[in-house]
């Protein structure tokens, strides 16, 4: 199999794969179907699949070398898949526009994220284009931004009030100790195609570097704005047992909480890129 045959759901991005079993071994030329599925449509919904978590991890590692959080448990026999479980004891956090970890000095290229439990109603994710909202922008702003760095930090997102939370706060100064902060592009570029996407997100990104704070806070606070217009993004109704695949280069993706205290439970693996340019 050297191809597979893509639905879009959105103008901006996504698209779903039919006929697919993910379960089964995949054949190299199937694995660079699925990644130049990805390059065009930037996020894959893959429904109806039946993936051990050890599975999982296998079809993540064909894409590249994979990333242990130090935050969120492995699962046993498969440590590099982490678990995602809210319920009414552990609310969810991740409602806001993000890359994922972006504060590693090489933050990840893509991400598989399999659903095991689904509210009845809520838990959506939605993604957005990055490559269309640097676009959107005007001439004079595109040049400004492929001039910058951004500060992005481990401690932004993960604060002493999540440590406390699931009793890790003896964990906290040594995990800040071994993440301190790193700089990358603003606007990030694709070394392949040559396109800009914007890199900068709620979670991670603290300040930009080469300008006053005041400056820095009115930019992030403009940027963070456009980059979550609706003409971006495409929106995603889970259902049990669907695997995601998204580009955490050049998108963005927000997790709606508003199945609190539902229960919701989902298991990533995370593929590491190289450093931004």
């Amino acid at each position: 199999m050297t191809s597979i045959a893509c639905r879009r759901l959105a103008p901006s991005l996504g698209a779903v794969i039919d006929g697919v079993d993910l379960s089964a071994h995949s054949p190299s030329a199937f694995i660079r179907a699925i990644q130049e599925a990805l390059d065009e449509h930037l996020v894959l919904f893959f429904g109806n699949q039946k993936l051990t978590p050890q599975r999982q991890r296998d079809l993540a590692a064909a894409f590249g070398p994979l990333y242990l959080h130090p935050f969120y448990p492995g699962m046993p026999g498969a440590i590099e898949v982490m678990v995602l479980e809210n319920d009414a004891k552990r609310p969810p956090s991740a409602d806001r526009w993000h890359n994922d970890v972006t504060f590693l000095e090489r933050p990840p290229k893509m991400a598989l994220l399999y659903s095991e439990v689904i509210p009845e109603l809520g838990g959506d994710t939605l993604w957005a284009n990055m490559y269309q909202a640097f676009n959107d922008l005007s001439a004079p702003m595109q040049t400004l931004l492929k001039s910058l760095r951004a500060e992005h930090s481990f401690a932004q997102n993960f604060t002493l009030e999540r440590f406390t939370r699931i009793g890790m706060q003896d964990r906290m100064a040594d995990l800040y100790a071994k993440h301190p902060p790193v700089s990358h592009p603003v606007a990030r570029m694709n070394k392949v195609t040559g396109q800009y996407a914007l890199y900068v997100n709620q979670d991670f990104t603290t300040r930009i570097l080469e300008i006053p704070r005041r400056e820095s806070d009115a930019l992030l606070k403009f940027l963070f704005e456009h980059m979550e217009q609706p003409q971006y993004q495409v929106r995603w109704r889970w259902e049990p047992n669907t695997l995601v695949i998204w580009d955490n280069r050049w998108t963005q993706h927000c997790a709606l909480g508003d199945y609190y205290p539902n229960h919701r439970r989902m298991r990533r693996v995370t593929v590491l890129d190289e450093e931004p340019v």
